[in-house]
């Protein structure tokens, strides 16, 4: 099993002649307590064409130190109020020393090399003086180290960057937190004002690896993308995709493929990014994922105008699958805690039997097997064809002639498209009989207004805030709905888990009252669903557009 460290540090520029001013003093800082030198050898491995480098990411092969192993680094979203210097938050996942790349470590980087082989890129050997900022109490606040690199290629460089110089030397200073406790980004501003009176200044690179890269000739350069060439895309295929640029609100200048394209990509982006983040089981990770793959499959439905759906049908089926796939956990999980909740809200008196801990039970055999289904999805050869798809079409986009036009009015038409459809099946649900067969039609329209607010989601940068109105409306109705679903959900699982304690000799009044009150929350949110559909309307968005 890896170990993960989260790592949160700022580097700063330095020559063989910057000398450290003394940090006794900075915030909570006591003490400043030599360590010594530490040499240290690594070897950072990449694909030919450098794609965890591209995206942030670092896989070495370290000795030397204290933590001499494996190590695989992985970006973290800076959080809010992180400090007023700009600096790298990453986790550090690491594996025992080896001669090749760990497999616990790869398939963390799998949907970003997509079947790649990684191999050695440069060599950093590293001369390290550490110091270490103790508190009052002697516990560890920081490490500050002064480190004098030398990097060298361990491959002959791009053959479209030359040959170059094959090794590159360089001081710096790194400040990395000891812990991520709290007052982390404070003392880490403190220092940086404490160097800066010093004459040091941060560092120009973001890491050893980026500055290793460019200093020693052996950076990729990305490859462009040509154009298909058919009558029936936008000129310059491929090319005309790579060059959309992004767009302002409120209705600024730019084509429909302009504004598509960039949604497309987003999403695609994020499904890759939180690949590392469901394998590790991070919180949320597995619904943004899923969130990430309806988004774009809903992005090529609602605008089979704009990119050809001879190659985006295809795509959606496997979105569509993928998505299912990761339902498995995900439902799971919000059913189970909403069962717990509503568990938690009946008085005690009310509560017969081992209601919980059949709960609990239940809901610990149904995670152990969605995890396993998860896991063996994201490792399966499915998948990965998937992801080398999406990866060609951002690459060279399958753009129609209508990604060539104005862009309000294209995306205004397709989310009117989108809309009337909710509409249709809104109206039919509010007819429909009590019952199983509502039930189905106010799903249907769950699913209708979950397109349509992606739509209007991705028309934003073009139409403005009347799409932004439109989203948040739609996005009400969706959450009506999904209530109403959720309900429908639960009192199966709820009748379920009633046949169980029936069988088991347990009393099963407990999980009727929880069916009860759920069939009386679904008929609330049927009683609310006619007000708030009514104010969803895309006039405002036929106003922008001109139409």
């Amino acid at each position: 099993m890896a170990d993960i460290v989260r790592e949160i540090e700022r580097k700063y520029a330095a020559t063989d002649e910057t000398r450290l001013p003394d940090l006794t003093g900075v915030d909570r800082v006591a003490a400043v307590v030599a360590r010594g030198v530490e040499h240290l050898d690594a070897v950072y491995y990449d694909t030919a064409d450098q794609r965890l480098a591209g995206a942030g990411i670092t896989l070495r092969r370290r000795t030397g130190g204290r933590d001499a192993g494996w190590h695989l680094k992985l970006p973290v979203a800076p959080e809010e109020g992180a400090g007023t210097e700009p600096g790298r938050t990453r986790d550090e996942v690491r594996a025992p020393l080896s001669d090749t790349p760990p497999p616990e470590l790869t398939a963390l980087v799998r949907a970003r090399v997509l079947g790649r082989e990684l191999v050695p890129v440069v060599r950093l050997r590293t001369r390290r003086t550490v110091r270490v900022l103790q508190d009052a109490a002697g516990a560890p606040l920081a490490e500050v180290a002064v480190d004098a690199v030398r990097a060298q290629r361990a491959a002959p460089a791009p053959a479209k960057r030359g040959g170059g110089p094959a090794q590159a030397r360089w001081c710096e200073i790194e400040v990395e937190l000891a812990g991520a406790g709290e007052g982390g980004a404070a003392l880490l501003d403190a220092v940086g004002r404490a160097l800066a009176a010093a004459g040091i200044r941060p560092a120009g690179a973001a890491s050893k690896l980026a500055r290793a890269l460019t200093e020693t000739g052996t950076e990729s350069e990305p490859e462009t993308a040509g154009g298909s060439g058919d009558a029936d895309r936008a000129p310059g295929g491929g090319k005309a995709g790579r060059a959309a640029g992004g767009q302002g609100r409120d209705g600024a200048a730019g084509t429909a493929g302009d504004i598509v394209l960039r949604y497309v990509r987003e999403q695609v982006r994020v499904i890759v990014e939180l690949d590392p983040a469901v394998r590790r089981e991070l919180p949320d990770s597995v619904h943004r994922m899923r969130v990430a793959t309806r988004r774009l499959r809903s992005a090529f439905r609602s605008y089979a105008k704009v990119l050809d759906r001879t190659v985006t049908d295809p795509l959606g089926v496997e979105l569509r699958w993928l998505a299912g796939e990761l339902g498995v956990a995900r439902d799971r999980e919000v059913l189970a805690a909403r069962l717990r909740a509503g568990l938690a809200e009946l008085p005690r008196p009310l509560r017969l039997g081992p209601v919980a801990a059949r709960l609990r039970g239940w809901s610990r055999r149904s995670h152990r097997g969605a995890r396993r289904e998860v896991l063996a999805t994201l490792d399966g050869a499915r998948y990965l064809a998937l992801l080398e798809a999406l990866d060609a079409l951002v690459g060279d986009p399958p753009l129609l002639k209508a990604a060539a036009r104005p862009a309000p009015e294209t995306l205004a038409r397709a989310v009117r498209k989108d809309y009337r459809r909710l509409a249709g099946r809104v109206t039919a649900a509010l007819a429909a009989p009590a019952g199983p067969v509502r039930d189905q039609a106010l799903h249907s329209a769950r699913k209708a207004a979950k397109r349509t607010r992606y739509a209007a989601e991705a028309a934003v940068p073009a139409l403005g805030r009347p799409a932004e109105t439109f989203v948040r409306r739609t996005k009400r109705v969706q959450q009506v709905l999904g209530d109403h679903q959720d309900s429908v959900v639960a009192r199966a699982a709820l009748r379920e888990l009633a046949v169980q304690a029936h069988r088991a000799g347990e009393a099963g009044f407990t999980f009727g009252l929880l069916y009860g009150r759920e069939e009386a929350r679904a008929a609330d949110r049927e009683r609310e669903l006619p007000d708030v559909w009514r104010q969803v309307s895309p006039a405002g968005l036929r106003a922008r557009s001109g139409a």
